[in-house]
C-alpha cells in the first residue's frame, strides 16, 4: 500500500490540497491501495483557519497539527523540522507532498528526504530569480530535493530547465487551484456585506493586500492607495483584510469615502466577491490566477507573477508597486479597454487526477523494479 503524507504550511495551501484529497479518495474507491494523512504545521487554534474553511473546501480536517507557530525564521524552521520528523517516525510515508514556496514547505521537504521518503512538490518551478526573496530560496531548495515536480504551466517547466532539472522529474499537470474553483464555483455564497454596502455586480473593485514587504513601505502604500481611491472614486472598493493590514492602513491614516475595509471572508464568500467584481487589485498570485479563471480584470501589485500565463493568456497585468502603472491600468479599465483573457493550458479541473495517476504509476513501476 502506498502511504502519502500531505503537508500544509498555511491556509492557502488547503485550497490546493482539497482537490488532491478528493482525487485520492476516488482512487481508493476504485480499489487503489493507498492511504494518506493531512498534516498542518501550525496549531489547531491558528486564527488563519476560519471555522468554515474545511466545510467550504469540501474536505476533511487535518489528521495532525504540529503546533508550531510562525515566528522568527530559525526557531520556526527548526521547530517544524523537529515536529515533522517525529510525525514521519510515527506515521512513515512513501511520498510526502509539499505545496508552494513557503518556509514549512522547504523544512518538511528536507526532513522527508533525510528520512527516506520521496518528495512531491505541488506547484513547482515558480521563480522570481531574486535570492533576496525568502520564497525564492524556499523554491530552489524544495525543487532541488523533489522527486516529483508537479508544474502548473510551461513557464514553470522552463524555469526548472534553466536550473538544470532533469525532465523525468517534471510533470506538467496544470493548475490545481483551478480544480478547487471549478468544484466550488456553484457553491459560492453571497456575503452579507453585499447587501449591507448595497453592492451591484460588476460595479465594485475588490482589493486584497497581504504581502508584508509592501505593507511595510509607508510612502509606497499611501501613494498606491491614493491612486486607487482617486481613479475609482465612482466605484466602491471592497477590501477584506487581515487585522494587521487593517491596523496598518489606519495607522497610516489611509481612508476614503469609497474604501470599505472588511474582515477576512470565508472561501465561498470571497469567491463570490471575486466572481462579481468589475476588477481585482491584489498582491496575491493565487487571487490573480482565480481572476484569470473567472475572466475578471486583475492588477497585481508585484514585480513578477508565479504563473506568467495569467499575464500572457489571462486577464492579469503586473503594475509592480508603481502608482503610475496602476493609474494607467485603472484608466484602461475605466475606458472599457481591458484585454480579453482565455484559459491557459490544463486549467480544466483535472490536475489532481493527473497527480494521483502519476504517483500510482510511478510507485507501481518502482515496486516492480525492486521485486
Amino acid at each position: 500500500m502506498m502511504k502519502i503524507c500531505i503537508v500544509a504550511g498555511a491556509r492557502p495551501n488547503f485550497v490546493k490540497i482539497a482537490p488532491l484529497a478528493r482525487a485520492l479518495d476516488r482512487a481508493r474507491a476504485d480499489g487503489k491501495e493507498l492511504a494518506y494523512r493531512i498534516v498542518y504545521t501550525g496549531p489547531a487554534d491558528d486564527t488563519g483557519l476560519d471555522a468554515s474553511l474545511f466545510a467550504d473546501l469540501d474536505m476533511r480536517e487535518p489528521d495532525a497539527f504540529l503546533g508550531v507557530r510562525q515566528g522568527a525564521f530559525a526557531p520556526w524552521t527548526a521547530g517544524i523540522m523537529v515536529a515533522f520528523a517525529n510525525e514521519l517516525q510515527a506515521y512513515p510515508a512513501h511520498v510526502v507532498v509539499v505545496v508552494d514556496d513557503l518556509t514549512p514547505t522547504m523544512a518538511c521537504a528536507i526532513v522527508a528526504k533525510k528520512q527516506g521518503a520521496q518528495v512531491a512538490h505541488l506547484v513547482a518551478g515558480t521563480r522570481s530569480f531574486d535570492l533576496n526573496r525568502p520564497k525564492e530560496v524556499n523554491s530552489l531548495i524544495t525543487d532541488g530535493l523533489a522527486d516529483y515536480l508537479f508544474t502548473a504551466g510551461m513557464g514553470a517547466n522552463r524555469n526548472l530547465n534553466q536550473t538544470g532539472t532533469e525532465n523525468e522529474r517534471m510533470f506538467l499537470v496544470g493548475n490545481i487551484l483551478i480544480d478547487s474553483l471549478r468544484h466550488n464555483h456553484a457553491r459560492f455564497i453571497r456575503p452579507a456585506c453585499f447587501n449591507i454596502l448595497g453592492l451591484q455586480p460588476n460595479h465594485y473593485i475588490l482589493l486584497t493586500l497581504n504581502r508584508r514587504a509592501l505593507i511595510g513601505k509607508a510612502d509606497t502604500l499611501r501613494t498606491l492607495m491614493r491612486t486607487l481611491t482617486d481613479e475609482c472614486r465612482h466605484l466602491p472598493i471592497v477590501a477584506p483584510m487581515h487585522t494587521y493590514v487593517r491596523e496598518r492602513l489606519m495607522e497610516l491614516d489611509i481612508q476614503a469615502p469609497n474604501l470599505y475595509l472588511l474582515p477576512p471572508q470565508s472561501y465561498l464568500n470571497f469567491g463570490y466577491l471575486e466572481a462579481h467584481a468589475k476588477a481585482i487589485v491584489t498582491d496575491s498570485g493565487n487571487v490573480a490566477e482565480e481572476a484569470t479563471f473567472l475572466g475578471i480584470p486583475c492588477m497585481t501589485l508585484n514585480s513578477y507573477a508565479e504563473h506568467p500565463e495569467t499575464i500572457t493568456i489571462g486577464t492579469n497585468e503586473l503594475v509592480d508597486e508603481d502608482a503610475r502603472l496602476l493609474q494607467e491600468a485603472l484608466r484602461k479599465l475605466n475606458a472599457g479597454a481591458w484585454k480579453k483573457g482565455a484559459l491557459p493550458e490544463r486549467w480544466d479541473g483535472r490536475t489532481a487526477d493527473r497527480i494521483v495517476q502519476t504517483l500510482i504509476e510511478r510507485q507501481a513501476s518502482s515496486a516492480q523494479s525492486h521485486a
